[in-house]
């Protein structure tokens, strides 16, 4: 992710490979970030579609970290919305947890 307004989301691949998912729509460290989620139902990048992923970090005082990631507008899928709704409320707990591993390592 480059970290400002307008970069870009991606992922690259131990081949170099680049995946885009989105863009970033806000940045404001440490206790936020807003994405657009640019990935459709089909699993296909789609520079038309814009859902939003935003995630806020607050300090809990105790050394520990409150994540919070609320992935929004997803009507935006149409038809496949529920469907896919579904698929993503599965992966993004697996996806926090692993984010939770690799924090606390």
């Amino acid at each position: 992710m480059e970290p400002r307004v307008g970069g870009q989301w991606f992922e690259r691949a131990a081949d170099g490979t680049e995946t885009h998912w989105g863009k970033v729509l806000a940045w404001d460290p440490p206790g936020r970030v807003l994405l657009a989620w640019q990935i459709s139902a089909d699993w296909a990048y789609d520079p038309d579609l814009v859902t939003e992923v935003e995630m806020s970090f607050v300090d809990q005082g105790d050394g520990s970290t409150l994540v919070t990631l609320e992935h929004r507008n997803l009507e935006r899928f149409g038809e496949k919305a529920a469907a896919h709704s579904d698929q993503l409320g599965n992966g993004w707990p697996g996806l926090l947890q692993k984010f939770a591993d690799y924090a606390g390592a």
